[in-house]
């Protein structure tokens, strides 16, 4: 079958996504459309995850998708301190205070990414490729997520540390050195658990890297701050949750002018929003254009759906809790000079060693129904 008519049909499609959020919200949300379309058609189109290193330098002793990831944020770093510097009241990094609460949600987040095989925008990627378990984890994310803005000010109750950057700790480039010595001695560390083939990045990986440098650093300068996932997840919760007749003006977090004023507002003018509905529309356009048959699965059963929305409403609560996900918290935090970041990362990948370890016990009937390895 000629491919051709398909493929056209998709470019329009991402055409009229991009013309028709222009149309409707300007000029700025369709630039962020299209960065969200660019972040989706490359980690589908290029392969590039954020789940699947975390378990293969694990499992198979393959650090090379884990080293693409500090490329990245190396890369990240290299435009973004600079700019925070030159802007400071223009553009925001991804800074958050670490807390008690903020690690434990970070390593139950680590843990239950590897369950569903798939983190905030992985959720994202693998339901913009057709994937039916990660639909269900995205319902569950989206779900706990809002949840988690509900709970937030009490868990922040527990104890929070005063917001920590390498920026107030270093200066702009002394942070930045510190930055990518750090980014530096986790990639050696990576390369000596490796296998020999299995250390530095194929060239798939290193344009991706490159790449998700280059969108991120745009997303930083046309949204004003940097690449986030999980707030447009708990928006789009707390939009439901008002269309079926909730009233969160007396929430603490959703009664904050400016949240509360999202609520109103269409979501074409929430900025994570945006690339989030573009990073799903560019996965589904790379699947769509390679027009791959449906993979043989397993049969799921009814218990394993059941483990999988829960696994995601946990994804999505945790996330919202750790404020951030391995995008808002570790790739941009970490990027932005963020000691949150940093944080995030250890008690998370200590979570997602529990979560390699689990899910062969808890979900054996979709180890063999995933698709994509994990995002």
């Amino acid at each position: 079958m000629n491919p051709a008519p398909r493929r056209a049909g998709l470019l329009l499609l991402a055409l009229g996504l991009v013309f028709g959020t222009f149309a409707m919200a300007g000029p700025r949300a369709a630039l962020l459309m299209l960065v969200g379309l660019g972040f989706g058609l490359t980690l589908e189109g290029l392969r590039f995850g954020f789940t699947g290193p975390w378990r293969t330098i694990v499992t198979e002793r393959d650090g090379r998708g884990l080293v693409a990831q500090f490329l990245a944020i190396g890369l990240t770093a290299v435009c973004a301190f600079p700019l925070l510097a030159s802007f400071p009241t223009e553009l925001n990094g991804a800074h958050a205070p670490v807390g008690i609460a903020m690690i434990v949600a970070a390593f139950v987040f680590g843990m239950t990414m590897q369950l569903v095989l798939g983190c905030g925008s992985g959720t994202l990627v693998n339901a913009g490729s057709g994937n039916a378990i990660a639909l269900v984890a995205l319902l569950g994310f989206i779900a706990g997520s809002f949840f988690g803005t509900l709970h937030l000010g009490w868990w922040q109750s527990f104890g929070v540390l005063p917001l920590i950057t390498l920026q107030d700790q270093f200066g702009s480039g002394g942070g930045l050195a510190v930055t990518l010595l750090g980014l530096g001695a986790l990639a050696m560390l990576v390369q000596r658990r490796a296998a020999p083939g299995k250390r530095l990045p194929p060239r798939r990986l290193l344009l991706a890297a490159a790449l998700i440098a280059g969108l991120a650093v745009l997303n930083l300068v046309i949204a004003g701050q940097s690449w986030g996932v999980v707030y447009g997840l708990g928006l789009w919760g707390a939009k439901l949750a008002t269309a079926a007749g909730a009233d969160l003006a007396g929430n603490a977090f959703w009664g904050a002018p400016a949240h509360a004023e999202r609520l109103v507002q269409s979501l074409l003018t929430d900025v994570t929003s945006l690339t989030n509905i573009g990073l799903i529309a560019g996965a589904f356009v790379v699947m769509r254009w390679r027009a791959e048959p449906d993979p043989q699965v397993a049969p799921i059963t009814a218990r394993s759906w059941a483990i999988v929305l829960v696994a995601g409403v946990v994804l999505g609560y945790s996330a919202r809790v750790a404020l951030g996900c391995n995008v808002g918290a570790f790739f941009s935090g970490v990027s932005t000079g963020s000691l949150h970041g940093w944080v995030w990362f250890v008690a998370a990948f200590g979570g997602s060693l529990l979560g390699i370890r689990l899910r062969p016990r808890l979900l054996l009937p979709l180890v063999a129904a995933s698709q994509g390895g994990g995002r």
